[in-house]
């Protein structure tokens, strides 16, 4: 399958690790990248965000990140100081950010990146922790 695909991914991350599992179960290898290893650039991260229909603020991660001792709670905050923020502390951006022909979502719960699929899942698919997503029929399991 030719298809588009790029996922934000980092490999620590149970959610990201399932949206990718999801993406390979429809039959596409997406460009992956590990964003804390590579993160975007300043623009290119702005164009995500715009993309997707967001706030900078709803990009930002808080658990396991400095957004406590930065201050990044501090609502008067603008989008700029948090895009910096988020350049200089990679971990601060929530993943996983997925960009597709169909769009760009951030996609918590990792089931959100079927929305992004312009094909259909393969088969059956239960998350890493046994939630059955995926039918064996490949059809999502409201």
């Amino acid at each position: 399958m030719t298809t588009d695909i790029i996922i934000y991914h980092n490999p620590e991350c149970g959610t990201s690790r399932n949206a990718l599992a999801m993406i390979r179960n429809a039959g596409v290898e997406p460009h992956v990248i590990e964003y804390l290893k590579t993160p975007p650039t300043r623009a290119l991260l702005v164009e995500l965000i715009d993309r997707a229909g967001m706030a900078p603020r709803d990009l930002l991660r808080e658990k396991g990140t400095p957004y406590a001792e930065l201050g990044l709670n501090d609502t008067s905050l603008s989008d700029d100081a948090l895009v910096n923020a988020m350049m200089a502390h990679p971990i601060l951006i929530n993943r996983p950010l997925v960009v597709s022909p169909l769009g760009v979502k951030l996609c918590r719960p990792s089931e959100a990146v079927l929305d992004l699929l312009p094909t259909g899942q393969l088969g059956a698919f239960a998350k890493e922790d046994g939630e059955q997503v995926v039918d064996a029929s490949g059809q999502r399991i409201a």
